[in-house]
């Protein structure tokens, strides 16, 4: 399954970066993450690898983040691995305007066993789980933008 998505922020793009690139800042805009553990690498370096734990409420779900390429602040890129699925997560930052940005997100996903079962019987629930990432960071970071000028 492959889909992309492209949000509007109003920021420059240096300002998205460094709060994009801050794992600190993961807790604020990803719901439910709990924890994160480094487990190889530079991190935030390309083949850097980290543990990501969520919970929504019902289970908790494990999975493993590489960085792929690095390229910021143009570029940055990932993989997800979890039980089941794979995602590609490939991130384009693009300064529209003096303090507007582009984010662009392409994802592809293979699933195996009963993930790729579930995934065909719903996959709009993948692309509206990215995008509230995206809305959610987009929220985050102009609120805290706005939160450091005032």
């Amino acid at each position: 399954m492959k889909y992309s998505h492209a949000i509007i922020i109003e920021l420059p793009r240096e300002e998205v970066i460094k709060l994009f690139d801050n794992e600190e800042n993961m807790f604020k805009w990803m719901r439910g993450l709990e924890s994160v553990e480094h487990l190889s690498g530079d991190k935030g370096m390309e083949g850097a690898k980290m543990e990501l734990r969520f919970n929504n409420g019902k289970r908790t779900m494990g999975m493993v983040e590489t960085i792929i390429k690095r390229n910021l602040p143009d570029h940055i890129s990932f993989l997800y691995e979890a039980k089941g699925v794979q995602n590609w997560n490939d991130n384009h930052f693009e300064a529209i305007e003096e303090n507007q940005t582009k984010w662009t997100q392409n994802n592809v996903f293979k699933f195996k066993g009963m993930v790729w079962f579930f995934a065909l019987l719903m996959p709009g629930m993948f692309k509206k789980q990215s995008l509230r990432y995206m809305f959610d960071f987009k929220k985050f970071a102009e609120a805290e933008a706005a939160q450091t000028a005032g």
